[in-house]
């Protein structure tokens, strides 16, 4: 897979009951970061990492899955002539984590991008 899935996201009404439900239910190993208010689902076996967190207000519970792409903007381009439209531009998450943006597909549905920073040693 060229580009594979490498991150999830669970947004909830109650962030702390989600984790707490997806903890218990899955046997998920979740580190909540305070400052941030999310929870961090650790990679364990062959599965991907991921997050589980509450929405902002007006927003609506949703699950998203991330994909790795080299190049953020040209994967937003082709989505949007492909019928999607961008939510997120090209964002910093942090110089350790990397880029995201987002976009939605002709059906609505939340699709992210993710691009590892990459540091010159």
């Amino acid at each position: 897979m060229p580009n594979p899935v490498i991150h999830f996201e669970i947004g909830a009404k109650n962030g702390k009951s989600a984790i707490d439900f997806y903890g218990k239910l899955f046997d998920w190993k979740i580190e909540v970061d305070q400052k941030m208010n999310y929870g961090m689902v650790s990679q364990q076996g062959s599965g991907i990492g991921g997050g589980v967190y509450q929405t902002k207000d007006g927003v609506p519970p949703h699950v998203t899955f991330y994909v790795k792409v080299d190049d953020l903007q040209k994967y937003l381009d082709k989505a949007v002539k492909l019928g999607g439209i961008v939510t997120l531009p090209p964002t910093q998450i942090s110089p350790e984590i990397g880029w995201c943006a987002m976009f939605t597909d002709p059906d609505g549905n939340s699709i992210g991008l993710f691009k590892v920073e990459m540091r010159e040693s």
